[in-house]
C-alpha cells in the first residue's frame, strides 16, 4: 500500500511546546521556522535555547515560558470561545503555511474550515467613500458567490464593508489584537456576526491590545491566506499598500479598483495599476477570471525549508565540521561587522563575508536569539545597534 505522505498529528506536548517556543524571548515567526527545521521538534530547540544564545554572545538567560503558562493561554483562549492552533496542526492553513513568516499560532473563533478554503483579500481606505464602500461591498458579494472566501482586517471603511458583502457566503476577519480585544470597538455587532458565520483570527496572545506595530503583522496574513488581494481605495502611503506589497512577495496576485486622479484616497490603487503591478477591476468578474485561471496546485506545495545549515543530527552524527566552525570568533565577527541597522539579504551577506550559507545560518541564528539580529521578510535581516547584552 502506498505511504500516507501527511505528517503524524502533533503530541500535545509537542503543541505545547510550540507554543512556548514562539511566545519565548527573541523568537519571531522565522526564527520559530528556523529552528523547527533545524531540530525537528519545538521540545528539542527549546532544549537547545539556551546553549545557542550563549553562542551569539548573550549573558542573560533567554526568557522560556514554563508548560504551565502554556496551558493557562490555551484555557484563556477556550474562555473566549476560541481555540488555539500551531503551525503544523492539520488545521493550519496549507496558504498559509507556505508564507515565510507565517504565524506559529492562531487563536481561532468560528468556523475554521473556511481558512482552508480558496480566498482573496478585500481591503482598502479606512475613510473610505460612500461609494467606495458599496463597490467593495458588491465585489466581495461577487466573488462569494463565484467560489471565494474574503479575507479582511476588520478595520472601518472598506475592510467591514467588504465584510458585510461576504457575510453569507464565508468571511475571515484577521484582527490585530488579542481574539478577545475587538477593535475598532463600533465593529462589536460585526464580529459577533462574522464569528457566527465566518471565522475570526489573532496572531497576538489573547488580551493583547492593537499597536500600531501589530497592524503590518497583521496584513501580512491578511495576503497570505490568499490567492490575491483586491484594493479598494488606497492612499499612497496606507496600510491596504503594505497588504497589497505584502502580497507581491508572497507571490500572490494584486487587483485595484481605479479611482479618482483628484481623490487622495484613490492614489495607491492607480499606482498600483499605473506600475502594471495589480490588474484593473471594474467588476467580480474581473477577478473571478483571473483566480479561476489559476492551477488547482497554486499554493499546495510546501515551502522550501528555511534552515540551511547542519542539522542537530549532523552534530550527533561526528559529521557537523560546519556546525562547529559555526561558533568561530572569526565567523561570527566576519558576519556581525558587516551588519548594520539597515536590512540586507541573507545571500549577499554570504557572499560579502565569503562564507558559506550553512556558517552564516548558524551565526545568525545564534545572534538572533541573543537578541543582536533582526530576520525581515524577503530573507532579509539586519543589526539592533542598541541590542542588551
Amino acid at each position: 500500500m502506498p505511504r500516507d505522505p501527511s505528517p503524524a498529528p502533533l503530541t500535545e506536548r509537542e503543541r505545547l511546546a510550540r507554543l512556548r517556543l514562539i511566545r519565548t524571548e527573541n523568537v519571531g515567526p522565522m526564527t520559530f521556522r528556523q529552528l523547527i527545521d533545524r531540530f525537528g521538534t519545538a521540545v528539542d530547540a527549546i532544549d537547545a535555547l539556551p546553549d545557542l544564545a550563549r553562542q551569539g554572545g548573550r549573558r542573560r538567560p533567554l526568557a522560556v515560558p514554563g508548560r504551565a503558562a502554556a496551558e493557562r493561554e490555551v484555557a484563556d483562549n477556550a474562555r473566549a470561545g476560541a481555540r488555539l492552533i500551531v503551525f503544523g496542526d492539520a488545521a493550519y492553513p496549507a496558504s498559509l503555511a507556505a508564507i515565510e513568516d507565517a504565524p506559529a499560532a492562531l487563536s481561532v473563533i468560528g468556523h475554521g474550515a473556511l481558512l482552508s478554503e480558496r480566498a482573496l483579500a478585500v481591503v482598502g481606505a479606512r475613510n473610505a467613500s460612500m461609494n467606495g464602500r458599496r463597490l467593495a461591498g458588491t465585489l466581495a458579494r461577487g466573488i462569494g458567490d463565484g467560489g471565494y472566501v474574503v479575507a479582511s482586517g476588520l478595520a472601518r471603511g472598506i475592510d467591514g464593508a467588504a465584510h458585510e458583502g461576504a457575510l453569507e457566503s464565508g468571511t475571515v476577519a484577521v484582527v490585530a489584537g488579542g481574539i478577545d480585544v475587538i477593535y475598532p470597538p463600533e465593529h462589536a455587532d460585526l464580529f459577533a456576526r462574522i464569528a457566527e458565520a465566518g471565522v475570526v483570527i489573532a496572531e497576538q496572545p489573547i488580551g493583547t491590545t492593537p499597536q500600531a506595530r501589530h497592524f503590518p503583522s497583521r496584513n501580512r496574513i491578511i495576503a497570505g491566506l490568499s490567492l490575491g488581494t483586491l484594493v479598494v481605495e488606497a492612499a499612497a502611503r496606507s496600510g491596504s499598500l503594505i497588504t497589497a506589497r505584502r502580497a507581491l512577495d508572497q507571490g500572490r496576485e494584486v487587483f485595484a479598483v481605479p479611482g479618482s486622479p483628484l481623490d487622495p484616497r484613490c492614489a495607491g490603487t492607480n499606482g498600483l495599476i499605473k506600475e502594471g503591478a495589480a490588474f484593473l477591476v471594474e467588476s467580480a468578474h474581473d477577478v473571478l477570471r483571473v483566480l479561476d485561471g489559476l492551477p488547482q496546485r497554486y499554493l499546495a506545495e510546501p515551502p522550501a525549508p528555511e534552515w540551511t545549515g547542519p542539522s542537530d543530527r549532523e552534530v550527533l552524527d561526528g559529521t557537523g565540521e560546519t556546525r562547529r566552525a559555526a561558533i568561530d570568533e572569526r565567523s561570527r565577527r566576519l558576519v556581525l561587522e558587516a551588519l548594520g541597522p539597515e536590512a540586507v539579504p541573507v545571500d549577499e551577506l554570504i557572499r560579502g563575508c565569503q562564507l558559506s550559507a550553512p556558517i552564516v545560518a548558524s551565526v545568525l541564528l545564534e545572534a538572533e536569539l541573543a537578541g543582536i539580529v533582526d530576520r525581515h521578510p524577503g530573507n532579509q535581516v539586519s543589526r539592533r545597534m542598541d541590542a542588551p547584552a
